[in-house]
């Protein structure tokens, strides 16, 4: 193994111990159907985790540590971290801890094992994450809550006699706990909403969107049909019923199909649908990051080498240009340009999020008053970018979809013979993340 081939630019921090992306699993990301599926968010990662260290040369307890992104763990799986590692076999002894960044939480447990691994803190450590979302909470109305601490303070039935007549029946609707976590409550916008901001902003029409959408997937079909998603490994529900593929993509959408949904966000002449967003969804997604002693020690292949990783932060109501913030100060550091990055994974919250990504960094203006460079940055090539489709064909749970792009990534890179790669997403709350990868 050697050093990166990437320099960072004269001034910048020295380049610390290599850490390697060896190998990584994930499962089938599941649509929410207004039902709970079948699996928690550990059973997920469990499902996915066990697949992927079955096939090691090292056994689960030689790992250093297991970090795991999500969002909406249930009540039964607090720490899911801790929870999925003693379910793998990682034995008692193994350090396990669940990190929360909205969207950015998959992309911050392997963020975390990458810098402790720099560190010298360990030789090899399973990060991922994990999401169900349809199994989020049914919230009791805070009225509820209220009259029901009413009634239990009082002892007297004349008193709870007067509590019956105030008991009115919208106290008993819960509220969806997904829609209120999808909802800024700083800004007061939900993430569609903030990504109508940026169609507006942007001139991206609802025709653009709806094109993005259609070629996400038609490009996941295409990739599903060509075998290109090896890290998928298959779920098993406890009747018996397997789940081997992504089950949102819709390859015989049309642009007609698209035109006929109405804006769910910003009626009656917002651009954001059902059918140009990422779609709600369950899955898990796990990678092993090692050191390049562990590397040599085991006799493992690396995937790729992680050579750096940013997170920027900026207004929530414009939170899907996260992207552009975090992945451009990479760019700097190591003196590149969009056109040498051979694949982008950048996470598709909404079509009109990932458009205006592009034409923020092709856009002088932004670039010189958000981002202090003297021009534009440049054109990203759409042949370069999420090549086997993203979250508006295959899902978006939260909590995972941010190791899923650094995995998948990892394998365009080795199947297309590319050189350098970044992943990078928006984060609810406004920030954004991005990773750079090299084949090593």
């Amino acid at each position: 193994m050697t050093d990166t081939t990437v320099p960072p630019v004269p001034g910048s921090a020295p380049v610390e111990r290599p850490v390697y992306l060896v190998d990584g699993a994930r499962t089938p990301f599941l649509r929410v159907r207004g039902r709970p599926n079948p699996f928690t968010p550990v059973d997920l990662a469990v499902a996915a985790g066990r697949a992927l260290l079955l096939r090691q040369p090292f056994a689960p307890d030689e790992l250093d540590e297991v970090i795991l992104g999500c969002v909406n763990p249930i009540a039964e799986e607090v720490n899911p971290a801790r929870i999925a590692a003693l379910r793998l076999g990682c034995g008692d002894a193994m350090p396990a801890w669940t990190v929360q960044r909205n969207c950015g939480s998959g992309m911050q447990s392997i963020d975390a094992a990458y810098h402790h691994l720099c560190a010298g803190r360990g030789q090899m450590i399973l990060a991922g994450g994990a999401e169900a979302l349809s199994h989020a909470p049914l919230i009791i109305r805070r009225e509820l809550v209220e009259w029901l601490g009413e009634w239990r303070a009082s002892k007297q039935w004349s008193r709870r006699i007067g509590l019956v007549a105030r008991l009115r029946p919208r106290f008993v609707v819960p509220e969806i706990g997904l829609l209120k976590g999808l909802t800024d409550p700083v800004v007061g916008l939900n993430m569609g909403q903030t990504a109508e901001v940026l169609a507006h902003e942007f001139c991206i029409s609802r025709e653009a969107a709806d094109d993005y959408a259609l070629e996400s997937h038609r490009r996941l079909a295409r990739a599903q049909a060509g075998g290109w998603l090896d890290e998928v490994a298959p779920l098993y529900d406890r009747s018996g019923n397997v789940f081997e593929t992504d089950d949102g993509v819709r390859p015989d959408s049309n642009r007609e199909q698209l035109a006929a949904l109405r804006p769910v966000f910003e009626r009656p002449f917002g651009s954001v649908t059902a059918g140009n967003s990422s779609q709600i969804s369950d899955g898990a997604c796990w990678v092993i990051l090692a050191s390049e002693e562990a590397v040599a020690r085991h006799g493992l292949d690396p995937l790729a080498r992680i050579v750096d990783s940013e997170w920027r932060a900026l207004d929530p109501r414009v939170m899907g240009l996260g992207p552009v913030l975090a992945a451009t100060p990479i760019l700097q550091r190591r003196a590149l340009e969009l056109a040498d990055i051979g694949a982008w994974e950048l996470n598709e919250a909404f079509a009109a999020q990932v458009l205006a990504c592009l034409g923020a960094w092709a856009d002088d203006r932004f670039c010189r008053d958000a981002l202090g460079l003297p021009r534009a940055l440049g054109s990203l090539d759409r042949g370069h970018l999420n090549v086997d489709g993203g979250a508006i064909s295959l899902g978006h749970p939260v909590g995972a979809s941010g190791a899923r792009i650094v995995l998948h990534l990892a394998h365009v890179l080795r199947r297309q013979g590319c050189r350098l790669g970044v992943a990078t997403q928006c984060v609810g709350g406004g920030q954004g993340g991005a990773m750079l990868l090299e084949t090593p």
